[in-house]
């Protein structure tokens, strides 16, 4: 699915397989929140970064600190229930191929 050569643009396009790759696993979680019977506390933090994450990917780079943020923020909403694991897992490794925000 998601490749750590992803910065090679699609055949076709100039889209970065990064971008491509995190729109992806965001849209998929989304619909698996969206699904999800059970309402819990941070449900709103969650469907609030998600849709901030798909804004970024749509938007073209994104910026690391915001990917980073927004990821922890949804871990932390959504981190225990199991039934979503799946798509956070997939969304975190998505942002992990960002690689890590610039040191000061």
């Amino acid at each position: 699915m998601l490749r750590s050569l992803g910065q090679r643009p699609v055949t076709g396009s100039d889209e970065d397989l990064r971008v491509a790759g995190l729109r992806t696993a965001v849209s998929r979680l989304r619909r698996e929140l969206a699904a999800h019977p059970a309402e819990f506390p941070d449900r709103g933090i969650a469907e609030d970064e998600l849709a901030a994450l798909a804004a970024m990917a749509i938007g073209g780079a994104p910026e690391i600190p915001r990917l980073r943020r927004s990821l922890l923020l949804i871990a932390g909403a959504i981190g225990s229930v199991s039934a979503l694991s799946r798509g956070l897992t997939e969304v975190r490794a998505a942002v992990d191929l960002f690689g890590e925000p610039p040191r000061r």
